[in-house]
Order: structure tokens, then C-alpha cells, then sequence
């Protein structure tokens, strides 16, 4: 039978209606998928926190790095850490302290670390435990030692003790043994967690040498060339993060010690900090302070962790290393 005018536009209409229901019904879909598909490209995956390590190290910056690396660990949405490290260390005890602390937290997650200008004695003690180390060309990083500085106090007449030993906290030989003990765990720390990486002795990496950041790089004291930029970027690849925040945890003002770089006499840049209410003495006893500090305090002796000779000299008639 032959389709009459009537009938062809009665078929005509119903297959329009039925497209734009195709289209609209479509579009309906797609409304509705939207708002899953933008949040699942708008939320990242995890955070990368950017802790600042920028001076001398003492009780009051170690408190705030340590309490920054504890709400690393403690916070869900933070899934790597960077240290944006600049310090020439500091006493031994905050140093052990930081250490542990970035230990406790590279257990939990990957950790990173990018030495913007030093990262030396103390401050190199706190990131051993890094997964990467990054640092610039001209960086400044070693110093692997300990030394202990006191105040010569005289003796004080009439004064009773219980010990002979009361003012004085003890002999020059024990805090030379104390010192040397400090040393070796400083060194065997650093041994344990760059082992792989080191070109470096025992007897070289104890000879508490700077070196700079390409140096460093070849020796094994650090991984790559790169700032903190690289740093996160990896410390997000490690985590398995493709889509990512950063969040900066920026130091307080400096305050309590001062810090001079550099030397009268043109020799090697020297760190002399002075902060004599803490150190050397509490009244009248004679009271060492350890210190994993690149430099000299100004003001008290220094006792000498060992006896090292410096390295013989290799074949091309330099120093080791």
C-alpha cells in the first residue's frame, strides 16, 4: 500500500519526538554524572607537608619540627613529608631528637629531603633517615662529628662537696670518651642509612669533612641535584600521588642563639654561636655541652672528639676525600 502525505508526516513527527527524548533523556544523564566526574578530578589524592629546618638547632626549633612531624603522621590527608633543610646543626641531644623523629616518620611515609644551603653536623644527623636527599651544586653538607665545649670554673674556697667530681661534672678524659662515644653513633647512623650510597670510609666520613652539594652527591651523602620542587615531586611519586596538595609549615622567627658565618682571617667559613645562658655552665658547675654544630663557640675550650689523622693522600695527590 502506498503511504499517503498524512501518514509520512505522522511518521515523521513521531521519529523527531523520539530523538529529542533520545537527546534530552541524554542530557539528563549527563547532568547527573557531572558532578561525580568533576569531584573526582577536583579532590586530590593527598597532601605533601613542607617542613622548614632553617637554623641552628635548639630546644624551642626542635619542639616546633618535631610537633610538625608528629601532625605529619597523625593527620590522614598528609601522605609525604619534605624537608626544606638550611643548618649547620646544633646540640647533640635536639639532634638525636630531630633524628628520631624524621625515623619515626619515614616509617609511616615517605620522606624527602632538599638541603637549600647547609646541612651539616646536626643538621645532616636529623635527615640521614631521608628516603632521597637533594641538594644544590653549591650546598654545603657533611661535618659527620661531635665535640663537647665547657667554661673553665675555678675552684671556690670554703665550698663543701660530697664528690670530687661535683663541680666539675667530671674529668676532661671522660668527656673526651663521652664525646668519642657520641662520635661513633653519629657515624654509624649516617653508615646505616646511606651504607649503599657512601664512596666514603669510616675513617673519611669521621673525619667530619664539608663538602659541597656535587661532592656530596658523588660520595654518597646525598642522591641528586634539585631543589625543593624536585623534592616534593618525588615525595608525591613516592607516595602515589598523581593529583596533590602542598601545605608549608613555616619556622618561627629565630631567637635565643646567633649565628655568624664566615672568619676574620679569610680561612673557611666558620658557625660561632653564642648563647651563654645555656651554654657551659649552670652557676658554679663546670658543665660540658655536646654539641654537633659546624663551627666554633665562641668563649669556651673545646674538647676534641678524637684523634683522627686526616686520610693519606691518593693518587693524585690530594686529601682523601
Amino acid at each position: 500500500m502506498t503511504p499517503t502525505f498524512a501518514s509520512l508526516r505522522n511518521l515523521l513527527g513521531t521519529v523527531a519526538k523520539s530523538y529529542v527524548t533520545v537527546v534530552v533523556v541524554a542530557l539528563l544523564v549527563s547532568a547527573s554524572l557531572a558532578p561525580i566526574v568533576w569531584g573526582s578530578t577536583s579532590n586530590p589524592d593527598g597532601t605533601v607537608a613542607v617542613i622548614e629546618v632553617d637554623s641552628t638547632l635548639t630546644e624551642s626549633s626542635a619542639e616546633r619540627i618535631t610537633d610538625d612531624l608528629q601532625e605529619a603522621r597523625q593527620n590522614d590527608s598528609i601522605s609525604a613529608v619534605v624537608l626544606d633543610v638550611d643548618s649547620p646543626g646544633g646540640g647533640v641531644s635536639v639532634s638525636e631528637g630531630l633524628y628520631l623523629a624524621v625515623e619515626r616518620t619515614a616509617e609511616q611515609m615517605p620522606v624527602v629531603t632538599s638541603v637549600d644551603s647547609t646541612a651539616a653536623s646536626g643538621g645532616y644527623y636529623m635527615i640521614a633517615p631521608s628516603d632521597e636527599i637533594y641538594v644544590k651544586p653549591g650546598s654545603i653538607v657533611g661535618s659527620i662529628g661531635v665535640r663537647a665545649t665547657y667554661f673553665d670554673v675555678p675552684p671556690t674556697d670554703g665550698q663543701i662537696t660530697t664528690g670530687p667530681d661535683k663541680n666539675t661534672g667530671g674529668t676532661e678524659a671522660e668527656y673526651k670518651a663521652q664525646v668519642e662515644m657520641m662520635r661513633q653513633a653519629f657515624v654509624g647512623t649516617v653508615i646505616e642509612h646511606r651504607g649503599d650510597e657512601l664512596t666514603l670510609s669510616e675513617t673519611e666520613l669521621a673525619y667530619a669533612k664539608v663538602y659541597t652539594g656535587t661532592k656530596s652527591v658523588e660520595n654518597g651523602l646525598a642522591d641528586d641535584i634539585g631543589d625543593t620542587e624536585v623534592a616534593i615531586g618525588t615525595a608525591a611519586e613516592m607516595a602515589g600521588l598523581k593529583d596533590y596538595d602542598t601545605i608549608e609549615m613555616e619556622s618561627e622567627p629565630r631567637s635565643g642563639i646567633s649565628l655568624i658565618i664566615g672568619s676574620e682571617n679569610g680561612d673557611r667559613p666558620e658557625a660561632s654561636a653564642v648563647h651563654p645562658q645555656t651554654y657551659g655552665r649552670y652557676g658554679a658547675v663546670n658543665t660540658p655541652t655536646f654539641l654537633a654544630l659546624w663551627g666554633s663557640v665562641d668563649n669556651e675550650r673545646v674538647i676534641d672528639a678524637t684523634e683522627l689523622e686526616r686520610p693519606v693522600a691518593n693518587e693524585t695527590g690530594g686529601d682523601r676525600p
